[in-house]
């Protein structure tokens, strides 16, 4: 993005403030910025910071809205890399008004477009956001199938105990592929390879190897 123009430099302004404590400040620079916009490519910018100060949910989602539709209708690469972030920030905005389904679509579809963001450190923290999203939107087990919540559920227990030990390197080990994981086969895997592992090392006290060989035999049913 441009820092020279306008609209930019007031949502970097807004930033600034944001990053200071100054939340009413920075809201007014990101409606400026709003009211500024010229074209569906700045309004799309400016909306998106805009969603970060709305006072209710519907309003926040209202804004992503705005934001996901200017970028639709610019449609070029200026916007390409903005999409995981778009869906993202909307299924975070459904999520909080209790529209899982809604809110499942969005983070299935940020999760999609990852691969538009160049490597770094902001393309990890957004993956990881995506990732909770999906977690926090799985569905639950029906029947006598376990849904991808009920497949987490032993996992997430075992890295309870873990922590309650402060086992950093067992949980250096499993963190990783568990908070990243974008529910595609081999996120799926990476996670399970990386339980098989640590049951390897033959380290734990029996009650977490047994814990382990429990979630191993349950991801790999399902």
């Amino acid at each position: 993005m441009n820092p020279e123009n306008a609209v930019i430099a007031l949502c970097a302004e807004g930033m600034r403030a944001e990053g200071e404590g100054r939340d009413e400040e920075a809201a007014e620079l990101f409606l400026r910025a709003w009211r500024a916009a010229g074209d569906d490519y700045e309004a799309c910018v400016a909306a998106h910071y805009a969603a970060r100060h709305g006072r209710s949910p519907e309003e926040t989602l209202r804004w992503n809205q705005e934001c996901l539709t200017r970028a639709d209708r610019v449609g070029d690469e200026r916007v390409r890399p903005f999409y995981p972030s778009l869906h993202g920030t909307m299924g975070r905005a459904w999520l909080d008004l209790g529209e899982r389904e809604r809110a499942r679509e969005h983070f299935e579809r940020a999760a999609a477009r990852l691969g538009d963001l160049p490597p770094g450190q902001y393309a990890d923290w957004l993956r990881l956001c995506v990732a909770r999203g999906l977690r926090a939107t799985a569905p639950a087990a029906t029947g006598s199938s376990a849904g991808a919540g009920a497949v987490d559920e032993p996992v997430a227990a075992l890295l309870e105990r873990l922590c309650a030990r402060a086992d950093l390197d067992s949980l250096g080990l499993l963190l990783p592929p568990y908070l990243g994981n974008l529910r595609v086969p081999e996120d799926e895997e990476r996670l399970t390879a990386a339980l098989r592992m640590l049951l390897a090392e033959r380290r734990l006290p029996e009650s977490d190897r047994s814990a382990l060989r429990e979630v191993i035999a349950l991801r790999e049913a399902g």
